[in-house]
């Protein structure tokens, strides 16, 4: 039986997303969490090719990435996934059900 959110919150207080699933349970993600684990290419290739580097002593971010990431909408992708905007202007990532019921923190 695949598990389907009940009910969505948004914490901006915590900074976090709550989502309540048909089995009874509660998982919370917060917004980094959730932006970290975009399942997008790009972002895929991105952690793939960051791995394999050595790291920028003083990487340059632009001001959106300077911000506090925030969750600036979400979609339903049909019966199966969410589409989420962040506030550093990605949207590009499809998370499926399955993805966000595996990662977050139950409550």
């Amino acid at each position: 039986m695949t598990m389907t959110p009940t009910k969505l919150d948004l914490d901006k207080a915590e900074r976090r997303l709550l989502i309540d699933w048909s089995d009874g349970s509660r998982r919370a993600y917060t917004i980094a969490e959730l932006r970290d684990q975009c399942p997008c290419a790009t972002c895929r290739e991105k952690a793939d090719a960051d791995a394999q580097q050595e790291p920028d002593l003083l990487p340059i971010i632009s001001p959106e990435e300077a911000r506090p990431l925030e969750i600036l909408g979400m979609q339903p992708m049909g019966s199966y996934a969410y589409s989420i905007e962040f506030s550093d202007g990605h949207d590009t990532g499809i998370y499926s059900l399955e993805l966000l019921s595996e990662i977050g923190t139950e409550v």
